[in-house]
């Protein structure tokens, strides 16, 4: 039996920072020796607005780091029913044609729900769902060559459109709304993801939580 049937929320645990600052090997590194139904991680990327309506080339030039680019009300519900015990249909998004695929991704409820995201502590309402709030402080001239790594390789782009991206949107929006949320931040993490201290103290912390919940659950029982 969950914990989330007895009235119990979820914990949300957000991990915010520049593009390519290591949040996704940090939420993937601390939820690996965690069941399923314990922890799960959600991106915001997967919520970036649909464009089928655009031709491609239109797609390509979106400001992907600016709030407006995200569907942050999908994000929000499907939060609140993951908190609640209930289930979603996550998008998934394609990075290499710019839009939504077809295809989502089903999560069920969990003791623990890790958002990762690099502007979601720039919206109040998100920050309001999060119970602990970590943002990733890694120098930028290293998230920059992640990102050219990652991109070239993963998702196919040109090393000429990663930097006129990054000069022409990724930094200005840093500067302009991820640096600025750091302020709200619980924890601050320097080195990325790699910082094994930090991971260390995250998982040490997620441990004590579901070890109280299922203390909690057992008392219930009696």
């Amino acid at each position: 039996m969950s914990h989330l049937g007895l009235g119990r929320k979820a914990i949300v645990i957000g991990i915010a920072g520049p593009s390519a600052s290591g949040k996704s090997l940090l939420s993937n590194t601390i939820v690996n020796e965690f069941k399923p139904e314990e922890v799960v991680v959600i991106s915001e990327d997967s919520y970036y607005k649909t464009q089928d309506h655009l031709p491609k080339i239109q797609r390509e030039k979106t400001n992907y780091d600016h709030p407006d680019a995200f569907d942050h009300e999908l994000l929000l519900e499907q939060l609140d029913i993951l908190r609640f015990g209930g289930e979603v249909e996550i998008p998934v998004y394609d990075h290499a044609e710019h839009t939504r695929s077809n295809v989502t991704r089903c999560v069920m409820h969990s003791h623990i729900i890790v958002l990762e995201g690099i502007l979601i502590f720039a919206e109040k309402k998100l920050r309001d769902m999060m119970d602990i709030k970590i943002y990733m402080d890694t120098q930028l001239d290293l998230c920059l060559l992640r990102r050219i790594t990652r991109d070239v390789v993963e998702r196919s782009r040109s090393l000429e459109s990663v930097i006129n991206q990054y000069q022409q949107t990724v930094r200005p929006m840093f500067l302009q709304f991820v640096e600025p949320s750091k302020k709200y931040a619980d924890i601050i993490i320097p080195i990325g993801g790699k910082n094994k201290v930090a991971i260390n103290l995250i998982k040490a912390q997620m441990k004590e939580i579901l070890t109280n919940d299922r203390c909690e659950l057992v008392e219930n029982a009696l």
